[in-house]
């Protein structure tokens, strides 16, 4: 089979470990596929349409693109193109992109299916009411990978609110605030149809008067002390009413997104052992040391067999796709036939 595999061809303002991390993953999702006997190609995507030719001549788009020129909210594009290519791809489709893409958006969605999500606003004037809930998390309304997050997201009075909020507004173009919820985080991950291991971050190794959240340093700056105080447990030690409650919770909330492909819901769990749901993450990092391989692990997947199983479910939402095309076809050409002849259907 040909395989392209796609991914952000890069920005001017990328650093070379910016590069380097991207480049890593290209290259171990392209071993896993070759060791399968599959023709590799990798397409960057860059300014202009070329890199929707060579997608189109590929029996698998392996989709890595979190963006165009570093701009995440690009990826949605880059989705919906290769839906009007008719061909195969992986991960999530531009509904769930676009959704997830937009924190007030989605949480908009979640509350209104019922999804359990702490309050939020999405501030107009820099002016938040004045009996929004505190502790509040204050983050990027449109940015993914702890962007924007750091130990100043969360605040607790109403100046350092206010203040936030300006100071975030600078950077990005939407900004929204959320009520912090005290507790234990978790993370559901999926991957086709299948649920993997639940995972939980240890913070209890946090620098002494540390908010324990998963911030941009604990994500991306390996060695520093929120990376240090931020250690993933994988499968989390759970109580089987608890797991079950966050494995519930996660799935009505992939559900209401549309998620296809793999995705991860994370969420956080009060004193009453409610969850709450943080963040949806279509399409989350595909790196071996990454939050989703870990879960597969965990799971009885090694790399490799997460790699093709996610290739298999989107070859398989492509055959289900096609199915059910060729039956609506199917069905409305029996309809014009039976009025041509004045039958019913049968």
């Amino acid at each position: 089979m040909r395989v392209a595999i796609l991914y952000d061809g890069g920005a001017d303002s990328w650093t070379d470990e910016d590069i380097r991390q991207v480049l890593e993953v290209v290259a171990g999702v392209g071993r896993v596929l070759r060791e399968r006997g599959h023709e590799v190609i990798r397409v960057p995507v860059r300014d202009g349409l070329g890199w929707v030719g060579k997608c189109r001549k590929a029996e698998l788009v392996f989709n890595l693109c979190e963006g165009v020129a570093a701009i995440s909210r690009l990826e949605s594009l880059v989705v919906g193109t290769l839906e009007l290519t008719g061909v195969p791809f992986t991960g999530c489709r531009t509904r769930t992109i676009s959704l997830c893409h937009s924190k007030p958006l989605v949480n908009s969605f979640l509350a209104a299916q019922g999804v359990p999500t702490p309050r939020w606003i999405q501030p107009r004037g820099h002016r938040v009411p004045a009996d929004f809930p505190l502790p509040a998390f204050v983050k990027p309304a449109a940015e993914d990978a702890s962007v924007g997050i750091d130990q100043g997201s969360v605040v607790t009075s109403r100046r350092a609110l206010e203040s936030r909020v300006v100071k975030l507004t600078e950077q990005f173009d939407d900004v929204i605030v959320q009520q912090y919820v005290h507790g234990r985080e978790f993370a559901v991950g999926f991957v086709g149809d299948q649920t993997l291991p639940i995972s939980e971050i240890d913070f209890s190794a946090m620098p002494d008067g540390a908010w324990p959240i998963l911030s941009f340093d604990a994500k991306w700056n390996e060695g520093s002390a929120e990376d240090v105080g931020s250690q993933p447990v994988c499968p989390a030690k759970v109580p089987k009413a608890l797991s079950e409650k966050l494995v519930a919770v996660a799935k009505q909330a992939w559900a209401t997104v549309g998620g296809s492909g793999y995705g991860r819901v994370d969420m956080r769990v009060d004193e009453q052992n409610q969850p709450w749901v943080i963040e949806v993450n279509p399409n989350p990092d595909l790196s071996e040391d990454a939050g989703l391989a870990r879960m597969a692990r965990a799971g009885g997947w090694e790399y490799e067999e997460l790699v093709l199983q996610i290739a298999d479910a989107a070859l398989t939402e492509a055959e289900q796709t096609a199915s059910a095309a060729l039956l609506t076809a199917g069905t409305k050409s029996r309809a014009e036939s039976s009025s041509t002849t004045g039958r019913s259907p049968a």
